[in-house]
């Protein structure tokens, strides 16, 4: 159906729905109108009636032998009312509070009606009632009066009538309504066709423009409406070429990157596969299927091929952390191959977001470390041979010094053939030099096994103030201790954490040597124990701060420069961390941090 013929019709419809509207108001006015008409004419024909029986009654009582011989009686009066009447087809006269008619007829009954309104019939009221007798339609009046007494005078009307009068209206309303409605599609049109006719070149125009031929504008005739849209079909027409040509040249140039991105991805030789959120693999690039032997068709679909179990916390930590919107660093873990090797990488997580922001895939990058480990392995063990050399130099040079003692004293007595007393303990002290200079070089050098347990480090503490607590006293020295109430288990190997603050709380001590305060604080941070020693020495300058733990560095005349680097190497192993601040004239603050136990941990650890 063509477009003329379209709004032909709609407005045809518009059209038919106002006559039907119209034709609903009409007929329900005429019918209304009708109905008030002759509900108007019935009770006037009833108000007549009664004044006849009434003047009729009035004769009868005044010259009774008169009025019998009379023809004009309530008979003869129904009957000229019927005859003006066509559609009266029985007058009746009840008496009040009964059925019994006084006048008239009573053959189209309905006594149970009939019987409740003429009952409670007012006076000077009137009342209409339609019924149906053996299905034929009637209307019943009743009017009562005050100058006809207990009497009511009731009309009988045929339905039919009225009906049929109501049904020629109608039907005359429906004829014009019919041959208005043909005559107004007629003239919609032809109207209608007057005013699409310049649709046509816009529409020629918009199969131009979909066929991607921008070039030809319409000719514009008029300055209406549709001028003003052919006007805007041109520009339309206009801004989608120059449009049409970013397009082609953004579809280029996203080619090319998208061939680009895809020869980086394939090309490079990190692993990279992407993952949906419930963790199926929907795209792998070519060093993944190199490194983890799978091939693409093989990884798509699976759920974490790479992923070992006892690391699936570890993954799920990682995308929630990523879904709560966190950067994440580059994580060294590991892997498991197709074959089930185990094997070290560095994997680096980032979400894949669609254009309103919300994650919808994660991108893994996998880089086999294997050979970087090495390398840091060799790069350790050359770091160790050349540790080993500084120390041989240090032990060399500090043993060198008492032996050069020992051997002058020794020349002295061979030459003079005397056994001196004050050089034998010269010598002996220098021994005992020589023996402590390799004792802790030899605990350094040589770790053993150590088995971690789970201790209190306030109870490792404690004791360790019992055993240095004589000889504080006897350098005047009290400690002030203050412990968190906070847990503060540790995985630790309690010798080796006692030696580490026997070796502090005795560099404290030596520095206060007119006495003082040393100042002992537990307390918790985090995942953390926090350990701090506090003297109130002379402190130590700030150029030597830096040299502190380096094999045999040491500020005191008799020390060796050990314990502190022994101290540093236990914490190490602890996985703890050593802080050494100083200042002058002031004091000294020595701070361990040792991680706390987390619950579910095992209780004890045993490492080589």
């Amino acid at each position: 159906m063509s477009i003329k013929m379209k709004f032909s019709v709609l407005i045809m419809l518009i059209v038919l729905i106002f006559f039907i509207f119209n034709h609903i108001l009409n007929e329900y006015a005429m019918i209304h109108g009708m109905r008030e008409h002759a509900q108007q004419t019935m009770q006037d024909t009833s108000t007549h009636v009664a004044s006849s029986f009434a003047y009729y009654e009035k004769q009868l009582q005044g010259d009774s032998y008169y009025m019998k011989e009379n023809e004009s009686g309530p008979e003869h009066i129904f009957d000229i009312v019927k005859s003006l009447n066509p559609n009266i087809k029985e007058v009746s006269v009840f008496e009040q509070g009964s059925l019994v008619v006084s006048y008239g007829t009573y053959t189209y009954l309905d006594s149970t009606s009939d019987y409740s309104i003429i009952n409670g019939l007012e006076k000077n009221k009137f009342v209409l009632r339609k019924m149906k007798i053996n299905g034929v339609p009637y209307f019943r009046s009743y009017y009562a009066a005050d100058q006809i007494g207990n009497h009511i005078i009731s009309i009988v009307y045929d339905g039919v009538g009225i009906t049929k009068l109501v049904s020629q209206r109608r039907n005359e309303t429906l004829v014009y309504t019919g041959i208005s409605l043909v005559f107004v599609l007629f003239i919609s049109y032809w109207l209608v066709g007057a005013m699409i006719r310049p649709l046509k070149d816009i529409l020629w125009k918009v199969n131009e423009v979909s066929s991607a031929r921008f070039h030809q504008p319409i000719q514009i005739k008029s300055k209406d409406e549709f001028g003003l849209l052919a006007l805007k079909v041109n520009a339309m027409s206009q801004n989608l070429s120059i449009y049409m040509n970013k397009l082609r040249r953004a579809f280029e140039e996203n080619r090319r990157m998208k061939e680009h991105l895809e020869s980086f991805i394939n090309n490079t030789s990190d692993a990279i596969h992407l993952i949906d959120l419930d963790g199926k693999v929907i795209q792998v690039n070519r060093a993944f299927e190199l490194l983890f032997g799978y091939e693409e068709e093989e990884a798509i679909g699976l759920i974490y091929p790479t992923l070992p179990d006892s690391h699936k916390s570890e993954k799920r930590h990682m995308l929630d952390q990523l879904l709560a919107g966190k950067v994440l660093p580059a994580l060294e873990t590991t892997r498991v191959t197709k074959t089930g090797e185990m094997i070290p990488v560095s994997v680096t997580i980032s979400p894949i977001r669609d254009s309103d922001g919300t994650i919808r895939a994660f991108a893994s990058i996998s880089r086999d470390m294997r050979s970087r480990n090495k390398m840091e392995e060799l790069l350790r063990r050359s770091e160790k041979l050349t540790t080993v050399g500084q120390l041989a130099a240090g032990v060399a040079h500090e043993i060198r010094n008492p032996l050069t003692t020992l051997r002058g004293f020794l020349q002295l007595q061979q030459e003079s053939k005397k056994f001196t007393l004050s050089h034998v303990s010269l010598m002996l002290s220098e021994l005992d030099r020589i023996n402590l200079i390799v004792g802790e070089f030899l605990i350094l050098a040589k770790p053993q096994a150590t088995r971690f347990i789970t201790k209190d480090i306030r109870d490792v503490l404690h004791d360790v103030i019992a055993l240095m607590n004589s000889e504080a006293i006897l350098h005047d020295i009290e400690f002030r201790v203050s412990f968190t109430e906070e847990d503060c288990r540790i995985s630790c190997e309690e010798n080796q954490l006692k030696q580490v603050f026997i070796n502090l709380l005795k560099n404290a001590i030596e520095a206060m040597p007119s006495g003082g305060l040393i100042h002992i604080n537990i307390t918790r941070k985090r995942e953390f124990i926090s350990i701090s020693i506090t003297d109130e020495g002379m402190g130590i300058p700030e150029d030597m701060i830096a040299k502190i733990g380096d094999p045999f560095f040491t500020g005191k005349e008799t020390g060796t420069g050990l314990g502190i680097m022994v101290s540093q190497r236990i914490i190490n192993t602890h996985r703890g961390t050593m802080d050494i601040k100083s200042q002058l004239h002031v004091g000294t603050t020595v701070q361990l941090m040792l991680p706390a136990l987390k619950e579910g941990s095992e209780s004890s650890i045993l490492e080589t």
